[in-house]
């Protein structure tokens, strides 16, 4: 039996890989291990690690790593704890395969212990871009300590090919939370009021508003800005938590003070995987920077502002709309978003981050790969 190892440091990941870990589970012929870490194991981020056990998945490993502090300092120092927890826990057992997603601080150090031990990593979401963050930097380098690797695109399975990647380790797969949202039964509002204890109408705004780290001191003049922007649109506004990156506190603490200012708006810490997919559904638009905007918005044809520059260099869909800093331009973003006009271009959109068919993919190459010295000796490609 093979074993895959999968990191999971949050709820925007975990949502991601369900698909995939159900189908890990499911085959007879592979062991899951699920290590999990960083915001999974807060109670100030909603201790979301009990939502992986009540959908039937056993967690291997909990691996402490996030500190009080969010600033620089506290981040880095976060990602030397996870590099040594992650090194503690490969120590007492190894996977035959690890597998990790995206570009956080807490997921890098899981792929930095896995090295010395041998471990093959595989990779999903490579060659992306997301130039306003340190997250680039970080994904770039969870590449090159891959050996297998999962693109959403052809594009970006061009670029990991260019940043020196032997072209028979990369597999162009789709963003697999399309599958997920192709799977998971959306609510309807009454039933989503019900259960988040809300009164909102139809096309209200969904906000999801994290740092931009390479900016991380300008984060309460932006979010400044947007609330200002959200307070002149007059509309619903359901918030969502931002995430534990050098700013991440500033942003709760203004959307909360926002939210219980204002009676039209809602804070929610986490909605879940179908109380999130069901709010964008339901939503007129989704206000924010988050990659869910990016990705998963186009397949259900949601208008979405897209603001600053944490997103920017991915490849979007004609429903993303992108606004600068300025209330100004964020208002007018909204506007154009919420009008019939726009909704009706959206009509005949097709998501460029695949059909909702990654998982299988995925997991056919997870099982299928040949555990040999190839696989962990790797060689440049040569342009």
């Amino acid at each position: 039996m093979r074993t895959i190892g999968v990191v999971t440091v949050g709820r925007s990941d975990y949502g991601i890989y369900r698909p995939i870990l159900k189908k890990i589970q499911q085959d007879p012929d592979l062991r899951l291990v699920l290590y999990v870490s960083g915001m999974h194991l807060s109670p100030e981020f909603g201790l979301t690690a009990t939502a992986i056990e009540a959908d039937g998945f056993e967690i291997a490993e909990r691996l402490e790593m996030l500190l009080s502090s969010d600033s620089p300092e506290g981040v880095a120092k976060a990602m030397g704890l996870g590099t040594l927890g992650f090194a503690q826990a490969f120590g007492r057992s190894r996977p035959d395969l690890l597998l990790v997603l995206g570009d956080r601080f807490e997921m890098h150090a899981a792929a930095v212990a896995a090295l010395p031990f041998r471990i093959p990593v595989a990779h999903i979401h490579g060659g992306e871009l997301s130039l306003g963050v340190i997250d680039d930097a970080l994904r770039h380098s969870m590449t090159k300590l891959s050996h297998l690797h999962f693109t959403s695109t052809e594009e970006y399975a061009r670029r990991v090919i260019r940043m020196g990647e032997e072209p028979w380790r990369v597999t162009v797969s789709g963003a697999p939370g399309l599958d997920n949202l192709r799977e998971t039964p959306l609510l309807k509002l009454q039933e989503f009021n019900a259960r988040f204890n809300l009164k909102f109408s139809p096309g209200f705004l969904l906000v999801t508003y994290h740092p931009v780290t390479l900016e991380y001191e300008q984060t309460e003049w932006q979010c400044g800005e947007l609330l200002a922007a959200l307070e002149l649109s007059g509309k619903e506004v359901l918030f969502t938590e931002a995430n534990a990156d050098s700013g991440g506190r500033i942003i709760n603490r203004m959307t909360q003070e926002f939210a219980r200012r204002h009676p039209r708006a809602k804070w929610v810490a986490n909605l879940g995987t179908q109380g999130y997919f069901s709010a964008m559904a339901l939503a007129g638009a989704m206000v924010g920077n988050s990659s869910s905007g990016i990705i998963e918005a186009a397949s259900l044809k949601l208008p979405v502002v897209n603001i600053g520059t944490r997103q920017e260099g991915r490849v979007r869909g004609k429903n993303v709309i992108d606004a600068g800093y300025g209330r100004d331009e964020i208002q007018a973003g909204i506007a154009r978003a919420l009008s019939p006009q726009f909704r009706g271009t959206l009509a005949a959109l097709v998501n460029p981050y695949g059909d909702g068919r990654a998982a299988e993919k995925i997991v056919r190459r997870l099982k299928e790969v040949s555990l040999h010295e190839r696989l962990i000796h790797k060689r440049f490609q040569e342009g």
